[in-house]
């Protein structure tokens, strides 16, 4: 980007012609079923992650290869049979330089050349245990974005003793941020509003059954919410949680 302006400033290129580089630079096509957003690092502070379901093997492999020639590798949703299928073709991609990493709970695998620098504090609770696979998620893409994450799982409202320790141990570690991930009535985020100063991030899942099943239930209990300072995302999205609250614990380092 910088010699283009600079070639731009010197007058070897047009505007044009500069606008036109500066657009192809940022998207790689991979033959026709794939574009890479190569510059969405640099736009929204978070690169583009790869989402398997709906990738056939030899697609998502080939994607994962042009992804790979460019550093880290996000891969979300990649069910543990299919990880395994891809699994020797994934480990010889960069020849070796890449350490490949799988998350069976959170369906991610990471490709990476080395551990992020952490700064600032994330907390990720969960109500029941069955919440775990996307508070796992949220977590593994939470580290990804460079924060530090403590979490505590299975602390729900059943059982709402065993949450207020959990609540205080991570304000005293100053969290800037607490994702909280809720499946049946989803209630666990109000209560953890009402209790904390620090924004809170409402994630429904999909666990439950009758009137919840799907995490309806939680979606709209979360939404209709009457402590303040809760934000919602949509149902078992881990992923979007943890961008946000990276979000948020950035601008706050940056202020």
């Amino acid at each position: 980007m910088k010699k283009i302006l600079q070639e731009l400033i010197n007058g070897r290129l047009s505007v044009e012609e500069a606008e036109k580089m500066l657009k192809t630079m940022q998207m790689v096509e991979l033959e026709d079923f794939a574009k890479i957003d190569t510059g969405r690092d640099l736009r929204t502070g978070f690169p583009e992650a790869i989402f398997a379901e709906g990738k056939d093997d030899q697609d998502l492999i080939k994607i994962i290869q042009g992804c790979a020639k460019r550093g880290r590798v996000m891969v979300t949703r990649l069910e543990e049979d299919r990880y395994q299928n891809i699994k020797e073709e994934i480990n010889f991609i960069q020849d070796g330089s890449l350490k490949v990493e799988y998350n069976q709970k959170a369906k991610i695998l990471v490709l990476k050349d080395g551990e992020i620098e952490k700064q600032g504090k994330i907390g990720v609770i969960t109500a029941g245990t069955s919440d775990i696979p996307v508070a796992e998620e949220a977590r593994v893409v939470a580290e990804e974005a460079g924060c530090e994450v403590l979490t505590s799982y299975d602390v729900g409202v059943a059982g709402i003793h065993r949450l207020f320790s959990k609540i205080r141990w991570m304000l005293e570690e100053d969290v800037k941020t607490i994702i909280v991930v809720a499946g049946m009535e989803g209630a666990l985020p109000s209560v953890v509003a009402g209790l904390v100063d620090v924004p809170v991030i409402g994630v429904p899942t999909s666990v439950g059954y009758g009137v919840g099943e799907g995490g309806f239930a939680a979606l709209n209990a979360m939404l209709q919410s009457c402590a303040p300072g809760i934000a919602v995302v949509n149902i078992d999205n881990g992923f979007g949680a943890a961008v946000f609250a990276a979000t948020v614990v950035k601008q706050t380092i940056m202020d």
